[in-house]
């Protein structure tokens, strides 16, 4: 029988490889972004907010993103693309920067696309003391959810699909059967496909990963996001990641959505927040 390969390890995966930076110059890097990280044709937001989050972390004393914050200006593409990154303030416990990725026009104009702040620290110092009313999201074990191969027809099937592990909580794909609950809900595990253990720049990914809530409220279409705010609460356990996105408000075209992760021994490892304009088709 044919050996199974090893999983990838943090530090050498496809992930690691898609966000690495070549530094031209001190706070500025150069990257080509690859098409596998795409969802009809657009880069992942959680990939691009990856991609921003380790230049910061290659520029600022401190090395895990505590909070960080982008606003998407323009649409990025496959392809190559600057980073400029900048230390705002260091302290003992937090440093604060700023980060952009830029790409050129066919006409040669640079236009930016991303703009990121962010706080960083380091995660391995905090205190072990939790005190929270949040709990665990509740649904099937991994092997009874279902993902992108398990969709009826001929679902398109997209790049991203490809590098990460998404198996969907049963209760919340009544859309893809003409059936959305209304709730606005969206529930999954998460991980990479190739074995890589979740870090604070994978969890970056996982909580932009899900399918938009806003097809659990029966509406279809281009999702794309303004803002997100992403708050990295702990270093993850290895093991596969359980993602809970919820939509409360959908209102004038805009819609807030709020993620949580946690990871296999039931911590709440990271929460975001985005605002996302709904193009319907």
């Amino acid at each position: 029988m044919p050996e199974t390969a090893a999983p990838a390890t943090v530090g050498n995966s496809e992930f690691d490889r898609a966000t690495a930076l070549t530094p031209h110059e001190p706070g500025v890097y150069g990257i080509d972004l690859p098409e596998g990280w795409t969802i009809f044709g657009a880069l992942n937001g959680g990939y691009l907010l990856a991609v921003l989050a380790r230049a910061l972390g290659e520029t600022l004393a401190h090395p895990h993103p505590f909070t960080i914050s982008a606003h998407y200006l323009s649409a990025s593409r496959p392809g190559p693309a600057t980073v400029r990154a900048e230390t705002i303030r260091t302290g003992r416990t937090l440093s604060t920067g700023q980060a952009s990725l830029f790409q050129y026009e066919a006409d040669g104009t640079e236009t930016e696309r991303i703009r990121v702040l962010a706080s960083y620290g380091d995660l391995a110092s905090l205190p072990d003391d939790v005190r929270t009313t949040a709990k665990p999201p509740a649904f099937p074990p991994l092997a009874h959810c279902v993902g992108p191969d398990d969709a009826p027809g001929s679902a398109d099937h997209q790049p991203i699909a490809d590098r990460v592990l998404l198996k969907l909580d049963p209760a919340t794909v009544g859309w893809a059967l003409g059936q959305p609950s209304g709730k606005g809900e969206s529930r999954a595990w998460f991980g990479l496909a190739d074995g890589r253990d979740a870090d604070p720049l994978s969890l970056l990914l996982a909580v932009d990963a899900l399918p938009p809530t806003v097809f659990d409220m029966g509406i279809k279409g281009w999702v794309p996001t303004i803002e997100l705010t992403a708050h990295i609460r702990a270093l993850p356990a290895p093991g596969p990641l359980r993602v809970s996105t919820t939509t409360r408000n959908l209102a004038g075209g805009f819609l807030e959505e709020d993620a949580e992760v946690w990871d296999s021994e039931n911590r709440l490892v990271a929460q975001s927040r985005q605002l996302a304009r709904v193009m319907q088709s």
